[in-house]
């Protein structure tokens, strides 16, 4: 990861070195997660950020998703784009679902920045070998409004910024919490930030892995693994009314319920575009699990790729033949990984996250020790 500072840059609350949840024994769902419980436990998969601190009034970001490590304009993935609440701005997204392929990297950031960024990916695409003649590049670019804590008007992402993400993109462990994309995001009224978890098929059910990265920038009624963790610890949307004296809660307990969460679903599963979009929705419901709103006001969506090397397209082939597509029968228990996947790694943005001050404000993290104590209450973590 490239982090970026500038003179007079200031980091606060990142010396707490702060646990995954299933570091804390939280088991979320019953498939077990892969070595590295991340998205690039898909073979292949690589992601690179870069975060900017700077001043007291800039924190963003970009994180880079590479389904594979060669010329995506060459080698294209299968993929869909699934709209849970489409109040965001998903550079791409029409033609990945009419032509049901990804050409380029997949990046986030910041929702002002899109721009910015899919114009880097194109000038990154036209540079790399083999695509002289490219005429024309379709960036996938997602975001979620980090105006909070960051001067979003400015825009500063830069084109240097984009491609450093790219270029640095590696396979092994995601940084998560306040970093690329994720930088100055909020969650349920808490620090939100880049999460990222896997989950795989037993041999039986094909040995599949699946991964998930999530950008999470929303509200709702935080849930961990079943535990009513927003309502207990005061923040929880609506603002309701005192049970003694009906007067409105304090604003120190309410939240923006609005924002948005992108959700990156990679699979090595040889699927087509049809199953894909249908991997895709289930992911909604590991949102739906940590309690999210979907709000008017809140831009959800998942962009979901085959990483496997025998649906990859070549487009100068007339005849795409895939080798040993999926059936829907078979797709069941990649529903359920999905759904536990983007479940764990929605907590672990959370989860990673520090406090974070900027642009004349203060986001503090989910607090640990009274989380992990409403954990204990409800006998949500495993017995060590």
């Amino acid at each position: 990861m490239a982090l970026l500072f500038t003179a007079g840059a200031v980091v606060l609350g990142q010396t707490e070195t702060r646990p995954r949840v299933r570091d804390l024994g939280v088991n979320v769902g019953v498939l077990p997660t892969g070595a590295l419980n991340a998205i690039t436990d898909v073979a292949g998969v690589k992601v690179g950020q870069t975060t900017l601190i700077r001043g007291d009034n800039i924190r963003t970001g970009v994180t880079a998703i590479l389904p594979h490590g060669g010329n995506l304009y060459k080698e294209r993935v299968p993929a869909a784009i699934f709209l849970g609440n489409a109040y965001g701005k998903l550079a791409g997204s029409t033609q990945v679902n009419e032509m049901g392929e990804i050409e380029a990297p997949i990046l986030l950031t910041a929702t002002d920045s899109v721009p910015r960024v899919a114009d880097a990916v194109i000038t990154y695409m036209f540079n790399l070998k083999g695509n002289e003649n490219v005429l024309s590049v379709n960036p996938v670019v997602g975001e979620t409004n980090d105006g909070w804590l960051s001067d979003i008007r400015s825009r500063p992402i830069s084109a240097d910024d984009v491609i450093s993400a790219i270029n640095n993109a590696a396979a092994g462990p995601v940084e998560e919490g306040a970093v690329g994309a994720g930088t100055g995001t909020v969650a349920f009224g808490f620090k939100g930030g880049i999460g990222t978890s896997s989950r795989r098929l037993p041999a039986s059910l094909g040995g599949y892995t699946v991964g998930v990265l999530v950008q999470t920038n929303f509200g709702g009624n935080l849930i961990i693994a079943g535990v009513p963790v927003g309502n207990e610890l005061g923040k929880f949307y609506p603002q309701r009314a005192s049970s003694q004296n009906k007067e409105p809660a304090s604003d120190a307990t309410a939240q923006s319920v609005d924002g948005s969460c992108m959700i990156v679903v990679a699979t090595d599963a040889p699927l087509e575009h049809r199953n894909l979009s249908r991997l895709a929705a289930r992911a909604m419901m590991g949102l739906a699990r940590t309690g999210s709103s979907e709000s008017n006001g809140s831009g959800d969506y998942v962009i979901a790729f085959s990483s496997s090397a025998d649906v990859r397209i070549d487009p100068n082939n007339a005849l795409w033949q895939p080798k040993g597509l999926l059936s829907n029968e078979s797709m069941s228990p990649l529903f359920e990984a999905v759904i536990e996947a983007t479940e764990e790694a929605i907590d672990n943005s959370m989860f990673r996250a520090h406090d974070m001050t900027g642009n004349g404000h203060t986001v503090k993290a989910l607090p640990l020790q009274q989380t992990i104590d409403l954990l204990k209450k409800h006998k949500a973590l495993a017995a060590k």
